[in-house]
């Protein structure tokens, strides 16, 4: 049944459940699980790893996940009405979500537009014989240091003005005929794609030898708390969990959605791409080390080393190397485009609830204002260095802290569980037991309160990156703890109704919509 938004206006609903379904995985399916994935499980004791990774997504990533989806199904607002809802101070944690996506969002569109570049570049390897210098100097200009910027890179601007037309064009179209349709086409390419690289990365010679120095357990490895921390930290950061989007996406669900095993779905569906990403990836590194005659230990990379410089030197040495580039950076594309309309989605819909404006005013200038941020700040010469800096600092004190005080909130100072427990089992077909209350009261919060301890500590104990303390305090801290002062300003405007619904009352709503 539709549901009335504060405004009076219907709230858009997913068409099916596999619409949803799609969208929240092409959500959390993205570039980490590519290029993140395979090196933490190789560094942190290879076969044996999956053993902390499995148990860390059925003690803290589906539950969290879970969690999100029964608040925005329940509360059908984005983060910061949502968050409201159940108490008025709370709103500022679905503020902060939602800056912290806008963060996210302007230098995410960025590494898309490489994608789309490296794409063309595949045909002829145009990288030459050192991808190294080409890509941080022929492509992307870049500075030999971080400083104010000083030139514009044409061959960045262009394709990056393209990702967020297109992105843009997508969200005014609407959840079912624009975010829902387009992931029902880009992730069945993707999977199709993804296969296809991985069978490809299998039958190279050398792969044994990559795939046999993934999975070869290291089971002392287990006994090292880092590694438990890393086992953690990976299924977090690659589930979308923690930055609102999964609260706006269940926004949009009808109230007999099945929530349990939609996120035991989404979770397994995103955690086996990223066992499929670690055996396509260390078969091309096992090919790699027999071409070179370099260990596999010394070959191993992540992040944009591996996708835009590692990558290309294996692409140069294979048979039907163009082939595997246009499917390497084609997935590359089509797995960050998915992830990039959820994230953008999240400030869309905050403010279409805040305001009450429709959704092309609002995707337009909203969507527009981070484009338009991403435009100016990033296809410049010390894009990378900024885009290195904020992508470090909004994730380990942005994501990760508004988590944690999002979880001790609702478990601990408001004790909302019980009743988010009741409103997930009337409708799923998974009920949920105490194991789902201790994970996001005990479990959940000591993990992300080590890791912020964890982090900080690695942080004091030396510059992140090697950058020089001032660089990193307006390009790193300054837009981590950015995000959350305007998060505090924007709560503070008082909202236009006198009185918003509140959880008592979406109760009632709730009962009434069974």
């Amino acid at each position: 049944m539709a549901t009335e938004s504060s405004r009076g206006r219907p709230r858009e609903a997913w068409g099916s459940r596999a619409g949803f379904l799609m969208a929240a995985i092409g959500s959390a399916i993205g570039l980490g699980n590519i290029w993140r994935f395979p090196s933490e499980a190789y560094k942190n004791g290879g076969g044996a790893f999956l053993l902390p990774y499995l148990l860390a997504l059925l003690t803290a990533g589906l539950p969290l996940l879970i969690l999100e989806y029964v608040i925005g199904r329940r509360y059908r607002r984005s983060p910061p009405a949502a968050f409201r809802r159940m108490s008025a101070p709370a709103q500022v944690i679905g503020w902060w979500q939602v800056a912290i996506c806008c963060v996210i969002a302007a230098y995410y569109a960025v590494i898309l537009a490489w994608a789309v570049r490296y794409v063309g570049f595949s045909v002829g390897e145009r990288w030459g014989d050192d991808p190294d210098a080409f890509f941080f100097g022929d492509f992307l200009g870049t500075a030999e240091q971080p400083g104010w910027i000083s030139s514009y890179v044409g061959g960045v601007f262009w394709p990056l003005l393209v990702i967020w037309i297109a992105v843009l064009v997508v969200l005014v179209l609407g959840v079912r005929r624009g975010i829902e349709l387009a992931n029902r086409i880009f992730i069945p390419l993707l999977v199709l794609f993804f296969v296809a690289l991985v069978i490809r990365a299998v039958t190279l010679d050398g792969a044994a030898t990559g795939l046999d120095a993934l999975f070869s357990p290291d089971w002392g490895a287990l006994t090292r708390g880092s590694v438990w921390v890393a086992a953690y930290g990976q299924i977090f950061f690659s589930l979308s969990v923690g930055f609102g989007i999964m609260i706006t996406y269940a926004s949009y669900l009808r109230r007999r959605a099945d929530l349990t095993g939609s996120a035991l779905v989404a979770g397994f569906a995103n955690s086996s791409f990223e066992i499929l990403a670690g055996i396509g990836v260390f078969a091309t590194l096992g090919f790699l080390s027999l071409n070179t005659g370099t260990p596999v230990d010394e070959t191993v990379t992540s992040g944009i080393g591996l996708a835009f410089v590692a990558f290309p030197t294996i692409i140069s040495n294979m048979p039907l190397g163009t082939l595997f580039g246009l499917l390497f950076f084609g997935s590359l594309v089509i797995a960050g485009l998915t992830s990039l309309l959820s994230i953008v989605q999240v400030p869309v819909a905050a403010v279409q609830d805040r305001t009450g404006l429709g959704r092309t005013p609002a995707v337009l200038g909203v969507g527009g204002a981070i484009a338009l941020a991403s435009i100016l700040l990033f296809p410049t010469d010390s894009g990378l260095y900024l885009l290195d800096a904020a992508d470090h600092f909004i994730n380990q004190y942005g994501i990760a802290l508004a988590s944690l005080a999002a979880v001790v909130t609702v478990a601990w100072l408001l004790r909302r569980l019980p009743a988010l427990q009741r409103d997930a089992d009337d409708t799923s077909a998974v009920r949920l037991g105490v194991w789902w209350r201790v994970a996001l009261g005990v479990i959940t919060p000591l993990v992300l309160g080590w890791m912020m301890i964890d982090s900080l500590r690695a942080e004091f104990d030396e510059n992140y990156g090697g950058y020089e303390t001032g660089f990193l305090f307006w390009a790193g801290w300054a837009v981590a703890l950015g995000a959350l002062l305007a998060a505090v300003l924007l709560s503070l405007v008082p909202w236009r109704r006198d009185r918003e619904p509140t959880d008592t009352d979406s109760d009632t709503l709730f009962e009434r919509g069974r």
